[in-house]
Formats: C-alpha cells, sequence, structure tokens
C-alpha cells in the first residue's frame, strides 16, 4: 500500500505557540462543540470553515447535532484566539452515513461546512485556498489540535501521501483525538492549499496512518447544498462551558482507530 520508510522522511511536530510561529496558520482553528469536545477546522472564506462531518454527530445516539453551541476559535493558543466566532448553520456532505466503524464509505464523505454568524475580516486571518487532490508520494503537511495540545495548533510540515484509493487520502502525518478536521495542505508558489481534511487515524501493516477525504467533487457538492438552503440552522446555544485539557468528546468529534 505504500513505500516501506516514508515515516522516516516526516518532519517533527512543531507546536505553534507564539504569533511568529503561528503567522500564516491563523486561520486553522479550534471548534468548540457544545461544551463536550473538540475538532479542528479552517476557515476557506470569510463566513465558511471546513472540517470532518462526523464532528457534528452524537457518538451516543448517532444522531447529527441541531442544537448547542458551536464556536471557531481562530487561531486558538494559549487561552487567546485570533477571532471568536459562533457557527449559525452547518451542511453536512449529503452521502456522509455516520457509523463507528472506519470505511472508505465513511472517510470519503466526511466532510462539513460551517456557516459562521458574522464573517472574519481580519488582515492577519487570510482563508485558505483548496486544491486538487495530491499523487502518490507526494508531500503534505498539517495543523492540529489534539488533545494532548489542545492550547495550541502543532504543525508538521512534511509528511507524505502514502496511498490515494476510493476517494480516500492515506498520509503519514501524525494525528490523534481532536484533529479530526483538520487540513491537509500542499505548498503552492509559497501558499498553503487545502488538499484534504484529517477523518480517522488508523493502522496500516503496523505503521499508524492518517485517513483523509479528498476535496475535489465532495467539496463543491458542499457548497451547493449550502447555497440551495440545506443547511441545519443550530437551534439553541447550550453548553458555553470551555472544553478542558483532558476531557473526552461526547460528541462524534474523536477518532475511532481499527
Amino acid at each position: 500500500m505504500f513505500a516501506s520508510g516514508a515515516a522516516a522522511d516526516d518532519a517533527r511536530l512543531k507546536r505553534l505557540d507564539s504569533g511568529d510561529d503561528a503567522k500564516a496558520w491563523e486561520a486553522v482553528g479550534r471548534l468548540d462543540i457544545d461544551g463536550k469536545g473538540f475538532c479542528t477546522g479552517a476557515l476557506i472564506a470569510p463566513k465558511l470553515v471546513l472540517t470532518a462531518a462526523h464532528c457534528l454527530f452524537d457518538s451516543d445516539t448517532g444522531q447529527p447535532i441541531d442544537e448547542g453551541h458551536i464556536e471557531f476559535l481562530a487561531g486558538w493558543r494559549n487561552g487567546r484566539a485570533d477571532a471568536y466566532r459562533d457557527v449559525a448553520r452547518v451542511v453536512v456532505h449529503p452521502q456522509y452515513v455516520y457509523h463507528e466503524k472506519v470505511s472508505s464509505d465513511r472517510v470519503r464523505n466526511d466532510l462539513a461546512l460551517l456557516e459562521l454568524e458574522q464573517p472574519i475580516r481580519n488582515a492577519s486571518i487570510k482563508p485558505f485556498q483548496t486544491a486538487a487532490r495530491p499523487r502518490t508520494g507526494d508531500s503534505v503537511g498539517v495543523v492540529s489540535y489534539a488533545l494532548d495540545r489542545s492550547e495550541a495548533p502543532s504543525l508538521q510540515e512534511v509528511c507524505a501521501v502514502l496511498a490515494r484509493q476510493d476517494g480516500v487520502l492515506i498520509t503519514s502525518c501524525s494525528v490523534d483525538f481532536g484533529s479530526s478536521g483538520a487540513p491537509i495542505f500542499v505548498f503552492h508558489e509559497g501558499e498553503a492549499q487545502i488538499v484534504s481534511v484529517v477523518s480517522a487515524k488508523a493502522e496500516v501493516r503496523g505503521e499508524q496512518v492518517s485517513l483523509g477525504t479528498a476535496l475535489g467533487q465532495p467539496l463543491a457538492e458542499l457548497k451547493a447544498e449550502l447555497v440551495a438552503g440545506r443547511a441545519t440552522y443550530l437551534s439553541g446555544k447550550q453548553g458555553e462551558r470551555r472544553v478542558r485539557v483532558g476531557e473526552r468528546a461526547g460528541t462524534g468529534a474523536k477518532f475511532v482507530s481499527p
């Protein structure tokens, strides 16, 4: 499925604690989900955040979250964000089916768009462009939050595309609980462009890998759903409590490992 030794060339995770370190990554943020868990999201337009669909499901009931409080904390690090925005409505890919088992069917459509109540118009927070999915062997990177690094994002500037199959991108990128929805990117003319979002972590032939959906058609279909008005409005703002380090998600904001 992939070339051995690829992980040996991967960059180490670098915690983005300072403003200088985080520069150019302020559009990546933590998604706090009704005080029960968090995911990672990335701004792709002043009012649109891209993340994983399973973040928006209750893991106990398997039902989509249609009420409560979801907040996007752009550039969140060490107790402060560059911008705070509530989520007004959400749209999950129409072919996404939530279930616990990791499969190509689940991962390939594990994509959601969140529309913010107010746009983020801040010179330091530049929405990311998206790009076509990379080829096997290409270098990618990832910026994510995780359970053991929830207070600042971490950058892995270089990891590898190990395989592409059935609309799923398999990479060597280092992810963990809370990294769901994190942007996987390539550099084009010095700028990061999103090519996938993290859906799950898995193990293949003894190697830890991350699984992500290829964008392309699934993202175009999501945008069409939003334009057609088939998004879900959040019906309440319960659970204003911040997620504390070490807490586990009661929502789908988590990973499953086969």
